[in-house]
């Protein structure tokens, strides 16, 4: 972290001290310390700030709260970015290094032939049918590494590391972009990955695990939760480009659990 953004978390900065409250620096600060938050930890972290500061808090103010803060956060190239979840369609928001489109954003916490596992991993999501790779397969990539090889187990390590620092998930040995990978990559993967990445049809951001129109003239994408949420209650899901027969299983709008932070 730098001086300027401590300066901006701490209120050392005199400008800012003046144009943000200290609810708004409490909670700027604790999303620097933990990255991202999902949409029911955001409102807790919220409410929280606000009473420890005696500052009223209108539950439908969120979104301004943080807008007040990114309009301080610009100059710094920095945004709090909302997101949604590929496995559950819940909200979240994460703090982004605007500044930096690609994975030198992870260069202070990871070695150069780190970085390069996983962007080669990022290839194999990218590349694959349905969003995912398998441990074996991404044990595979270290063979053509050109920085300095990783060992097995420094490779299983590093994948450990990965899924805590929330840039990918894991599944019984299948891996996947997490949320706040692909909030904070978005510009980067469709600018390096433009003609193998697609968008969903229904919410118009880049899209892995999802549902596809088996109308081979029209083949659009929808996520999995994006899929929930349009065919609800429709008597006969019908392909909202084409019109063709949904033939997939409509998955349940799922209730994700209530998570605070504070």
């Amino acid at each position: 972290m730098t001086s300027v953004q401590l300066a901006v978390a701490s209120g050392q900065s005199g400008q800012m001290s003046r144009q943000m409250g200290d609810n708004h620096r409490r909670f700027l600060q604790t999303m620097m310390s933990i990255g991202i938050v999902d949409d029911h930890g955001a409102k807790a972290l919220y409410q929280h700030c606000c009473e420890t500061h005696n500052v009223q808090c209108p539950p439908d103010r969120l979104d301004d709260f943080i807008e007040t803060i990114n309009s301080k956060l610009q100059p710094l190239f920095m945004q709090i970015r909302k997101g949604m979840s590929e496995d559950n369609g819940q909200e979240h928001y994460a703090l982004v290094n605007m500044a930096q489109t690609d994975v030198t954003r992870m260069s202070s916490d990871y070695a150069d032939n780190e970085l390069e596992l996983f962007k080669k991993t990022l290839e194999l999501i990218v590349g694959s049918e349905n969003g995912t790779v398998s441990s074996t397969d991404i044990l595979n990539s270290t063979d053509s590494m050109t920085t300095k090889k990783l060992k097995k187990s420094e490779t299983e390590h590093l994948l450990s590391r990965l899924v805590h620092d929330k840039w990918l998930n894991e599944t019984k040995g299948e891996y996947t972009l997490s949320t706040r990978c692909i909030i904070e990559m978005e510009p980067y993967i469709r600018t390096m990955y433009q003609d193998q990445v697609s968008v969903c049809h229904i919410c118009h951001t880049i899209v892995f695990q999802c549902q596809i129109c088996e109308n081979p003239i029209c083949g659009i994408k929808i996520h999995n939760p994006c899929v929930a949420r349009y065919f609800k209650g429709r008597a006969e899901p019908r392909c909202p480009a084409c019109n063709d027969f949904w033939p997939h299983e409509i998955p349940e709008i799922r209730r994700p659990r209530s998570q605070s932070r504070r």
